[in-house]
């Protein structure tokens, strides 16, 4: 995994980052409903503190748009039904290596907050390891990120098998084997993660998380993985011999997108979480038809991917923007590639 762009620049993951926050924003009944539920929960009595954290914030405004819309609805319960509101202890999550500086800077907005009151604190890390103590979590959210693995699939890496094979014959004789390799790294990463969280959760906490998956299990030579539009790019300017082909061939996307079908067997396999609620929704639906377009599309894509491009490809991006932009300009293109992807967004009760 790698961090987004940083900064506030153009080409910043913080100013090309509207089709997350669409997301983010369609996500906000699923954390009213879960604090909801949080703050009548029957056996126990009302909560004097409340811990929530943001797994993959990011950075830039949509780092606290989740958080935000939880504290909104504890400040709203509370009203509604003059309740003392609990104290509020908010955690950002993140790698290492994310623009924290501006993650802090943004901070000092909640901590404006009279109530309730709130104490906010970054927590860097992969989140495919312990990240808080035992028994703390309330809430848990994460948006745009668990899609991410851990590493690409070590059998296509240790025996030097491209993801994605140039020749279009040969890629389409390995695309089963492909998928097997990514959907187990899928499975073990994400019921790993699914074990470490409920370690740190109190009994009956909740987590909403949405991810970018695919609409079905089939396999479409078309378009499979999420991230084929980006290494479709990659392998024409492969061809072109702007990138060495030998370096292609050792590119692998660390990512993968799963249909509703494997995420619910994961989670019901593992066993910590109980589904609450399972929405399936087109990545275009309900967002702002303008973000889509080619050239914002591109913008957008390099906010996420130029990190791990260049670190692989070393100073492409000018000539992967160009290619971007002539590819998919064609008729058709890019919307055929959205049309097969979703967000899957999920509201988990830990057991």
């Amino acid at each position: 995994m790698e961090p987004m762009n940083w900064g506030e620049g153009d080409t910043s993951y913080a100013n090309n980052s509207g089709i997350q926050n669409a997301e983010q924003n369609r996500m906000k009944p699923m954390i009213e409903a879960a604090i909801i539920d949080l703050c009548t929960s029957t056996g126990t009595l009302f909560p004097r503190n409340m811990v929530i954290a943001d797994l993959g914030c990011s950075s830039g405004t949509n780092a606290l748009v989740l958080v935000s819309t939880a504290i909104e609805a504890i400040h709203s319960y509370c009203i509604q039904f003059q309740r003392q509101p609990p104290e509020v202890c908010i955690f950002l999550n993140d790698l290492p290596d994310n623009d924290f500086n501006m993650v802090i800077k943004s901070l000092v907005t909640l901590r404006k907050i009279n109530e309730p009151i709130v104490v906010a604190s970054v927590t860097p890390g992969s989140f495919y390891e312990r990240l808080f103590t035992s028994g703390s979590l309330h809430l848990v959210c994460s948006s745009s990120s668990l899609h991410w693995l851990s590493k690409a699939p070590e059998v296509l890496t240790r025996n030097h098998i491209p993801a994605y094979n140039i020749d279009e014959h040969a890629r389409h004789e390995m695309l089963p084997m492909i998928h097997e390799a990514y959907a187990q790294q899928f499975k073990n990463d994400f019921t790993h993660f699914l074990k470490l969280r409920a370690k740190e959760f109190l009994s009956g906490g909740r987590m909403v998380i949405s991810i970018t998956g695919r609409h079905s299990d089939g396999m479409d030579s078309k378009l499979f993985h999420i991230w084929e539009s980006i290494v479709q790019i990659l392998s024409v300017m492969a061809l072109e011999g702007v990138i060495d082909k030998d370096k292609y061939d050792s590119f692998y996307m660390p990512m993968y997108g799963p249909s509703s079908k494997e995420l619910r067997e994961i989670i019901q396999e593992e066993g910590s979480f109980s589904i609450k609620e399972m929405v399936v929704r087109g990545l275009t639906s309900g967002a702002d038809s303008a973000l889509f377009t080619p050239k914002m599309y591109m913008c957008q894509m390099r906010a996420v991917f130029e990190p791990l491009i260049v670190k692989h490809f070393g100073e492409v991006m000018e000539e992967f923007m160009r290619t971007a932009e002539r590819q998919w300009s064609l008729d058709g293109i890019l919307r055929d590639h959205l049309a097969r992807l979703t967000w899957l967004c999920v509201s988990l009760t830990k057991s």
